[in-house]
């Protein structure tokens, strides 16, 4: 079994402004240069690594309804 290095972040975990304050949301955190995204519920479990402009490409599509949501991030 290997273990991940401790990762260094260059700016720390949050959760979107319009999160209710509980476990049940998306954090995202950056490092390096690299965003890194986890689930609140379980913030030592697994993260995955994007690119800056990836996420806010991602982040884009959510807004714009493309996933089914409202669009209302």
């Amino acid at each position: 079994m290997t273990t991940m290095p401790e990762t260094i972040l260059s700016r720390p975990w949050r959760k979107s402004s319009r999160s209710t304050g509980g476990n049940d949301c998306v954090e995202i955190a950056q490092a390096g240069t690299s965003c890194l995204v986890r689930d609140s519920i379980n913030p030592d479990g697994a993260r995955l690594a994007v690119r800056p402009q990836e996420w806010a490409a991602f982040i884009g599509h959510v807004k714009d309804g493309a996933y089914g949501g409202v669009g209302s991030l």
